[in-house]
């Protein structure tokens, strides 16, 4: 998701934000400079966290921890917004030029006969509808989008007096509050560290800094060039990437070093490229109307000799092919989808990433709890020769227990195991309370282990380290074996590599456990002490794999979407998931395979790698890159602290509610349940509403081209107009009515098979292509009108162009009238069911009505359309807009006329899907 944003921000604004950065590196400096007792005692709180009476007090003094990324709209501004677009602009534009012409040079003149304001009624009234419907959809769905982020909460732990350490949402924490981070935490404002083990923190986002960088509990001497020079300061919108500490929040929201960025820039946000495209379709179609309209007026002012008259055409004729709908149309399409997407337990936190979500074709997504239940359960706790020993049980749970860091789901495996066994074996029990943790060294990526130092009461201190086989025994130098330690030779080595590859292809993963006793003392305690350990066993987990998972892995494969799994496992465990879930792996990557390989020769092996396993972070974002760059759309899913950078690398990123804070951050798209069913839904309503938008604008700019055609010919060749403008403005106004529908239309389940990307250019193809169909059966319709209907039943045979040699005076004019007249009724009409129904013809590649249908409201609204406007020339209102009631042999000719240009269109139709490969 695109977060930047345009700079426009006052001068005021950028003052205010310097002064308040000003004060706020004052602040920093000053925590970063002086020890933790002053730091406390200048903040006015301690150790053990403030009171509820100092937390309101704080944020009274310092504010909220709230961001500004630009001020929330007001419901004024949200309405002048719905109604302020191109097409309404124009519109208005027309208004007033109609209100100038219509209604107030007869009032100077003394002409209030001539006074008529129905044009500038419709005209104000199609903006109304148009903007009060793209109000109330952008209101119904920010109102949804709202609720439905309020069900994701970023939390952190903090130290208060009442309730000792508890989890609050990140926007509640206050300048003062003393607060524990651990791996996967964003760090919710800008803190000093009071304490740390192995603390690293990526701030990317704000310095660009690729590499993690350690932080300190330390005290500067002199101040740094820079205030992200600090390494005894965390920032804002930083993650931890392993390791441990306690902080003291110094400042919030605006006043930290990321809200102060944010606000800098805080504005609207950078067009995307879906909104580019429409915006693009949007200025063909008004470049069209602008070369349309002069041509038009100056056609008919030459041919007919009224000026006037011709130029309230030209601007009917603006009215006409100006598609007003358009930004509503788009609105409601987005909105419904995003509300479609929400009751399948999906939220979409921007609705422009809806078009992504439907335009993936690469679904890259991490093995645990994705392909398997993420239920980690201990199967088996073994000594290194393959047999159950709960001593290594107890040392793992020595491990899981007394680190600070992120539990993931096998040490809660561990915990949960130890927990069911304490009955039947007496050393597992209570081994909390008989043990004191002493030090650790936190897990990290590069590691893939993790220490604890504990002490037993009789003073006992021994290290116990558990993590990834290979990288355990790099660190063990000796192997305990029937209860004695002997050397670890190749021998047993290749036996335990045995054994754990038997683990492996069973779908089990392994880690390692090893101890050993009295290691450096608190102080010099570090990653060095990891050497010459002992190996007492291994662990094995089951994560069984979804049930769901085979079924929806086949459904997206079925819908075009190829499925790459990129796991930080072991390359046996994935093969074994994937062989059950029936995710063929004819090729897999190793990390190590991925270093050595330029990015060009990886982009080719990534075309036919589906597996990748033993990934680190920056690895998996590598990959996701290299797929974008060779023209794939790649939706990475994740919920891990080594997800993010990838989920960032994507299109578009997919997270899920229970994710690890910067995963949910770095996510377009969070689903409520981790199911890649669930996925595979969502990518299809997507898919659904990118389908409706194209529809439409692609029938908007077919239905204008042809009508442009249309109309040249008419100024050019009629001798008066073949339709009054506001007959015109009326017939687009029932037509764009008739289109609203177009959102919940069906689409057909072909469509929905193949990912769809964003194409503007198959705009301007399909308006050449099929527009010029409609403009044929209007010239036919004028061809027969003129020359056939109106003289058969208006004026005795007699053409318009000879009736003023057989009438004369009143009769004349009135002979004219009525010819012209009926004329107008009969185009009028042939307009609307030509513009209609080819809605029903270009929805769809098939055939309409017999092998696709529309939608119900789509059908009600269109033939509700065509019966209103077919009514008309039969009423009171049809006279007063000067038609005269038309024959029922006109409808003789309609009804083939109408099968003849459906039967073209779909010719048209076939032919271009022939030639370009598709229709929408």
């Amino acid at each position: 998701m695109n977060k930047k944003r345009n700079h426009n921000v006052s001068a005021k604004q950028i003052a205010e934000i310097k002064a308040r950065r000003d004060n706020a590196n004052k602040a920093i400096s000053f925590a970063a400079m002086n020890p933790t007792d002053i730091i406390l005692q200048n903040l006015e709180t301690s150790m053990d966290g403030l009171s509820e009476k100092d937390v309101l007090d704080s944020r009274l003094s310092h504010g909220s921890n709230k961001v500004t990324e630009g001020k929330k709209k007001s419901q004024i501004q949200k309405l002048a917004g719905a109604f302020i677009n191109p097409f309404t602009i124009i519109l208005l534009c027309l208004a007033i030029v109609s209100t100038i012409t219509d209604i107030i040079l007869p009032l100077k003149q003394n002409a209030p006969d001539d006074i008529n304001p129905i044009t500038v009624i419709i005209i104000l009234t199609m903006v109304f509808i148009s903007g009060t419907l793209r109000f109330v959809q952008e209101s119904r769905s920010g109102n949804a989008a709202e609720k439905l982020l309020a069900m994701i909460t970023t939390t952190c732990t903090v130290d208060r007096l009442e309730e000792k350490k508890m989890e609050i949402p990140l926007e509640e924490a206050v300048v003062g509050d003393i607060i524990h981070l651990a791996a996967g935490d964003m760090v919710p404002a800008d803190v000093r560290i009071l304490s740390a083990k192995d603390l690293f923190i990526s701030q990317s986002s704000l310095t660009g800094e690729n590499d993690p960088l350690e932080k300190l509990p330390i005290v500067y001497g002199t101040a740094c060039d820079a205030i992200t020079d600090y390494n005894n300061i965390a920032f804002m919108g930083s993650n931890v990437i392993s390791g441990s500490a306690t902080a003291v929040i110094i400042a919030v929201g605006d006043d930290t070093l990321f809200g102060s960025m944010a606000s800098s820039v805080a504005g609207d946000a950078v067009e995307t490229s879906f909104t580019k495209g429409v915006n693009s379709v949007s200025w063909v179609l008004i470049r069209f109307m602008l070369v349309m309209v002069p041509i038009v007026f100056v056609i008919n002012g030459l041919t007919k000799g009224d000026w006037l008259d011709a130029f309230l055409f030209a601007i009917s004729i603006a009215v006409g092919l100006t598609p007003e709908m358009l930004p509503m149309i788009v609105t409601t399409c987005l909105a419904k989808g995003a509300v479609s997407m929400s009751k399948k337990k999906t939220i979409v936190k921007n609705l422009n990433s809806i078009q992504n979500f439907g335009a993936i074709d690469i679904l890259c997504t991490d093995k645990t709890g994705t392909l398997t239940q993420d239920q980690v359960v201990l199967e088996y706790h073994l000594d290194v020769i393959g047999k159950e020993d709960r001593r290594v049980l107890r040392h793992a749970y020595l491990n899981s227990y007394f680190q600070t860091g992120y539990k993931n789901l096998m040490d809660l495996a561990i915990i949960r195991k130890t927990e069911e066994e304490e009955a039947s074996d007496p050393k597992l029990l209570d081994l909390s309370a008989a043990y004191v943790k002493v030090d650790e060294i936190p897990f990290d990526f590069t590691r893939r282990r993790l220490s604890t130092v504990v002490s037993d009461k009789n003073g006992k201190t021994q290290m116990v380290t558990k993590g990834a086989v290979e990288e355990m025994l790099s660190v063990c130098s000796y192997v305990e074996l029937n209860g004695k330690v002997e050397p670890l030779t190749e021998e047993i080595k290749s036996n335990i590599f045995e054994t754990v590859n038997g683990f492996n292809e069973d779908g089990m993963r392994v880690i390692a456990v090893a101890q050993k006793t009295n290691p450096s003392p608190v102080g010099a305690f570090g990653v060095k002490d990891e050497c010459d350990m002992v190996l007492i066993g291994y662990l094995a987990f089951l994560d069984p794999p979804k049930e769901s998972t085979k079924d929806a892995i086949k459904a997206l494969k079925a819908h075009g979407v190829t499925t790459k799994i990129l796991t930080g496992d072991n390359d046996k465990v994935t093969r074994c998931i994937c062989k059950q879930v029936g995710l063929e792996v004819g090729n897999l990557l190793l990390g190590a395979d991925i270093d050595s390989m330029t990015d060009e020769a990886l982009a080719i092996a990534a075309e036919t790698t589906d597996v990748f396993a033993k990934l680190s972070p920056d690895q998996k974002s590598r990959v996701v890159t290299v797929l974008r760059n060779s023209g794939h759309t790649v939706g990475f899913m994740g919920d891990g602290i080594n997800d993010a950078a990838a989920m960032k690398s994507a299109d578009i990123g997919i997270s899920v509610d229970t994710a690890v804070d910067i995963a949910k951050e770095s996510a377009d798209i969070i689903l409520l349940e981790k199911d890649l069913m669930v996925l595979e839904e969502g990518i299809i309503e997507g898919r659904k509403t990118y389908a409706n938008m194209i529809k439409y604008i692609k029938m908007t700019a077919s239905s204008n081209f042809g009508n442009m055609f249309s109309v040249l010919v008419a100024s050019a060749l009629l001798p008066f107009l073949p339709m009054m403008s506001v007959h015109l403005i009326i017939l687009n106004l029932i037509y764009d009515l008739s289109c609203t529908a177009i959102p919940w239309d069906n689409v057909d389940k072909e469509f929905l098979t193949v990912p769809r990307k964003w194409d503007a250019s198959s705009v301007g193809s399909f308006m050449i292509w099929i527009g010029p169909a409609s403009s044929v059966f209007d010239w036919l319709t004028y061809a027969f009108m003129y020359f056939v209907l109106c003289p058969m039943f208006v004026s005795n045979g007699v053409l318009f162009h000879n009736l003023a040699s057989h009438y004369s005076g009143t009769a004349l004019l009135q002979m004219q009238a009525s010819y012209a007249a009926m004329f107008q009724a009969g185009w009028f009409v042939e307009s609307m069911w030509s513009q209609t129904l080819v809605i029903h013809m270009i929805r769809t590649p098939k055939l309409p009505f017999i092998q696709s249908h529309a939608s119900a409201s789509v059908t009600m609204l269109t033939f509700t359309g065509i019966a209103v406007l077919t009514v008309i020339p039969f009423t009171a209102l049809g006279t007063m807009l000067g038609f005269v009631a038309l024959p029922m042999a006109y409808f003789a000719f309609l009804l083939p006329c109408i099968l003849m240009y459906m039967v073209l269109a779909t010719v048209l139709k076939k032919a271009y899907i022939r030639h370009h490969g598709e229709l929408l």
